[in-house]
């Protein structure tokens, strides 16, 4: 029989720390241990009154419908109270609290983070999102006139735009190579890379996960292709961290940076950079540091003054994240999907899924297009009538609502969704 302390050593069972809970937070993840038991994560997926308690950890407007959690997601209400608790008690005399008292705790945060990722301590940074993380991957490394980086169209609009000024500072040439929505096969994403490599490509920038489609990308294989050519690979995981089981040794990657406010649902204002230890002498970090640093992780931390409230919490809802279980979230993350996707494809024919269903190739994020509906009006459609929220996504060579639930989102929500669709398409 599950007791209270034998759950609380499982949150902590690979070196986590566990922060204090409010005791309605333990409580709601405690009773929904009770009801997991030991049923499989496909089974839980389906199970209304274990996610039932999950979503009493969160205080949000269930006036409206968030399916946005790809941009940033609600915290639960516990790690949200400490994180202003913290602050409050910086603001009393920062230069002592927040600077004495509670910076130092980050050290916690970094062997929180490294436990889960599965890497040394030594090699994580945190960082305020993904783009930080990755633009000092971008513009760390020495690259000379006329190397080339390979990334596809289809990379998150932030890290294009670094790359471009780099390019147009520095002389580097950045091919953006396209690809097909839904690919063929993840061999297929493989080949579009090993097709534009040639003896000048010093770097491939490949995102885990799209930020358009939800298209899980070959990672391992991209890195198992590019090392033997000493070509870098730099891994946006901005969507991925706790939204799907992986571990860095699993990926085999060098570089890695993602955001924490999304799916791991830590405070907004939070990421990680990791770096391998034996490449940290050579990537410059985007704000300076002292020479005495060049081996050193924290090199990536020098950004100035900062709240240390924020990434102090991320520890909260990593206990948070561990007590649901990254296996049980993935499976609850395509149940949601399938559930909508089902019944839109089976409305009307018209009803594309640009994404891949199958658990290899994606998880809780999907594309629907319409044909004969604009998605920009669709998405004000819903917004303005329904008070959903949607994203469109408008590329050059595809478009659609992006739909991105969370582990709150009620099935109410998805079948109201899935329903103003419907309705949508039949002309009401």
């Amino acid at each position: 029989m599950t007791t209270r302390r034998r759950f609380l050593a499982s949150l902590g069972s690979v070196g986590v720390a566990v922060p204090m809970f409010r005791s309605s937070a333990f409580a709601s993840l405690f009773r929904a241990d009770l009801i997991a038991g030991d049923k499989t994560p496909s089974t839980i997926a389906e199970d209304e009154t274990y996610w039932a308690e999950i979503q009493r950890a969160f205080d949000v407007d269930r006036t409206l419908i968030n399916l946005n959690n790809g941009g940033v997601s609600p915290t639960p209400s516990h790690v949200l109270e400490q994180m202003i608790r913290d602050l409050k008690f910086s603001n009393e005399a920062p230069v002592e609290h927040m600077w004495r008292v509670l910076e130092p705790r980050i050290e916690s945060v970094r062997r929180d983070l490294a436990a889960e990722f599965g890497c040394d301590p030594e090699e994580m940074a945190i960082t305020r999102n993904a783009s930080e993380a990755n633009e000092t991957l971008i513009f760390g490394l020495d690259l000379k006139r006329g190397d080339e980086v390979i990334l596809t169209n289809q990379n998150y609009g932030r890290m294009i735009t670094s790359w471009e000024q780099r390019a147009r500072r520095d002389g580097i040439v950045v091919k953006q190579i396209a690809f097909k929505v839904p690919p063929p096969s993840m061999e297929y994403l493989l080949d579009r890379f090993r097709e534009a490599i040639t003896p000048r490509t010093r770097v491939i920038e490949v995102t885990h996960i799209t930020n358009l489609t939800g298209q899980i990308m070959p990672v391992r294989e991209i890195v198992e292709m590019a090392r033997p050519r000493g070509i870098e690979v730099f891994v946006d995981g901005a969507h991925a961290f706790a939204h799907f089981p992986f571990t860095r040794e699993e990926l085999g990657c060098d570089y890695y940076g993602t955001s924490l406010h999304k799916w791991l649902l830590a405070p907004i204002g939070t990421g990680f950079l990791y770096v391998r230890k034996d490449r940290q002498k050579n990537l410059w970090p985007l704000m300076a540091a002292p020479a005495a640093m060049d081996e050193d992780i924290r090199k990536y931390e020098e950004i100035g003054t900062h709240p240390a409230a924020n990434h102090n919490a991320i520890s909260a809802a990593l206990a948070f994240h561990r007590g649901i279980g990254v296996k049980r979230r993935a499976a609850r993350m395509r149940y949601l999907r399938d559930r909508w996707v089902k019944r839109l494809t089976a409305a009307s024919e018209r009803v594309q899924i640009l994404t891949p269903l199958d658990e290899k190739q994606s998880c809780g994020i999907a594309l629907v297009h319409v044909t004969g509906l604009d998605t920009t009006k669709l998405h004000a459609h819903l917004w303005e009538k329904h008070r959903i929220i949607t994203t469109p996504i408008l590329h050059a060579e595809f478009n659609g609502l992006r739909i991105t639930p969370n582990v709150y989102t009620t099935v109410d929500e998805v079948d109201l969704f899935a329903d103003r669709v419907i309705k949508s398409l039949r002309g009401m």
